[in-house]
């Protein structure tokens, strides 16, 4: 007889760890969280700058690749995506954004009732503790650290000064709805250490007799009786196993692999599962399409004086003292991470109302993001477009739960997406020959000066543009009778009883910034109506 609990949370990442804690809050129902990786013990997760590890690391990270995309210059992408509790909040940059209000506006005007920026705030205020203080759009009561850069950097400092110099409001908040300008952005560490979703909402919950933490335990089908969705197959330790949802069955696999999952279990276009000879028991097109990314280009300067990270980690004896800094006093490069200098901009003013270019700024230099540093002192420009208008899909390639799917992201496929990506080069240009960064700038790197027109600056974007870790939408939210949603505003998937989707793949249109911590306040809502709900069976 297979084993049963009330809630099967699929996925142990930025929105499963929510919904671990939040669904056995209370103690009546009983929850496990099905992790395919192991648990997050590896020290390099827990030391901010420690991504640079983990960003290759086989055990830690799915590490896909997208399919040869012809706008690309037929490149394959390397696409890192965390494989471990904490999934990739526990692997990533550890950016603190929100986005824009316009962003979840947009979200109800497409039909999505209850998902405005007035709606979402409270989430937002409920899940941080903002070492900013409360304020009408903060809170400092929740469980994820939103934390500031306490030390100064000279680039940082200057970089704040030219963007000001270009009109840029110099900002210490970006959070409030309102977005544009220049400063330092906040981070989801906590004394020192990262503060991933499982650091946050998984560790306290440990203790709960009504959850259960299953790692190295892939999902492999959602088990369906008719339309609704009775359980989870899943593999750990090599042997197939079923677990039983009493109440409902939670995909939070990330926005490659909750899409994967629902094709493999008959929920997909039915052309593409019929190819694949699956049975149907739900048509929906929408599964799968809709892939958005932010895609990052990344300019490089050496520098006049030896002040970059690069400079410190150089030598054994450079990198023995930054350790014992981190060591000693949870301080130094190590707390802080790579990209600490904030920029929101607008790269096309004239066509565009809010910022549509986001930069982080990173006080080193390397080839590729998490590579080698270079042997020069550099720092990083990256651009970022925040809007993109290019769609891309993610569809299975065989029935084999383990052969990961076929990752189009069709990046730069709009006019719009190159013209922004060519502007945000040229910004990025005009920021450094702006004093007094201009004073520190002794070379462009990448893509050189020899780089000018627009067509050589769009083949540079071509040729060395790469994802940001930001793959969204692909079971999108949206009304039934919308053809292109998945979800509705409950998060409840079209059609099928007792399954939801609850991460990144949810989203109509990608947020203006990173995804971490929207994905945390889209799993604090789901975590309220799911609860709701199961309220509304009893009485």
């Amino acid at each position: 007889m297979s084993e049963s609990v009330d809630y099967i949370i699929v996925g142990a990442g930025s929105a499963g760890c929510v919904l671990a804690n939040r669904l056995s809050e209370n103690g009546k129902h009983s929850v496990c969280v099905l992790e395919a990786g192991p648990p997050d013990k590896n020290i390099w997760i827990h030391i901010p700058i420690g991504y640079g590890k983990t960003m290759f690391h086989k055990k830690l990270n799915w590490g896909f690749y997208t399919d040869p995309d012809a706008n690309m210059l037929g490149r394959k992408i390397y696409w890192p995506r965390g494989k471990t509790l904490g999934g990739s909040s526990s692997i990533n940059g550890l950016i603190y954004i929100r986005g824009q209000k316009q962003d979840y506006d947009h979200w109800e005007q497409q039909g999505n009732a209850g998902w405005s920026w007035n709606d979402c705030l409270p989430y937002f205020r409920k899940l941080e503790n903002n070492d900013l203080g409360e304020s009408p759009t903060r809170g400092t009561t929740g469980l994820l650290n939103a934390t500031s850069i306490k030390t100064r950097h000279p680039l940082v400092e200057a970089l704040i000064q030219s963007g000001a110099s270009l009109g840029l409001k110099k900002r210490q908040d970006f959070n409030g709805g309102d977005q544009e300008g220049v400063g330092y952005y906040q981070l989801t560490t906590r004394n020192g250490k990262r503060c991933s979703t499982a650091v946050a909402y998984l560790n306290p919950a440990r203790g709960r007799t009504n959850l259960r933490i299953e790692t190295d335990a892939q999902a492999t089908a959602i088990l369906m009786q008719g339309n609704r969705a009775s359980g989870i197959r899943y593999k750990k330790g090599g042997v197939e196993r079923a677990l039983l949802a009493n109440r409902e069955v939670i995909l939070s696999a990330g926005a490659i692999q909750s899409p994967q999952l629902l094709q493999l279990s008959g929920i997909g276009p039915s052309k593409l599962l019929n190819e694949f000879g699956i049975p149907v028991v739900k048509d929906l097109n929408g599964v799968g399409k809709n892939l958005q990314d932010h895609l990052q280009i990344r300019l490089i300067y050496e520098v006049t004086k030896p002040i970059t990270t690069n400079d410190q980690l150089r030598t054994i004896w450079s990198k023995g003292k930054i350790g014992l800094q981190w060591l000693l006093f949870r301080g130094g490069p190590l707390a802080i991470g790579i990209n600490q200098g904030a920029i929101f901009c607008r790269a096309l003013p004239q066509e565009s109302a809010t910022p549509d270019i986001q930069f982080h700024f990173g006080t080193l230099s390397a080839d590729a993001a998490g590579g080698a540093v270079h042997d020069f002192s550099g720092c990083t420009y990256s651009v970022c477009q925040l809007r993109p208008e290019s769609r891309g899909e993610i569809n299975i390639k065989s029935t084999d739960p383990f052969e990961p799917p076929s990752m189009q992201p069709n990046y730069l496929s709009t006019d719009l997406d190159r013209r922004t990506a060519i502007a945000g080069v040229k910004y990025a240009r005009r920021l450094a020959a702006t004093a007094p960064m201009s004073d520190l700038m002794k070379r462009e790197h990448r893509p050189g000066s020899d780089v000018r027109t627009d067509d050589e600056i769009l083949h540079f974007c071509r040729e060395y543009g790469a994802t940001i870790f930001h793959p969204t939408g692909t079971a999108r939210m949206g009304l039934a009778s919308d053809t292109g949603a998945v979800v509705d505003n409950r998060l409840r998937v079209h059609g099928i009883d007792g399954l939801r989707v609850v991460d990144a793949s949810i989203m109509p249109t990608l947020v203006s910034g990173n995804t971490n911590v929207p994905i945390v306040m889209i799993a604090e809502r789901a975590a309220e109506f799911i609860l709701e709900d199961a309220q509304r069976q009893r009485s």
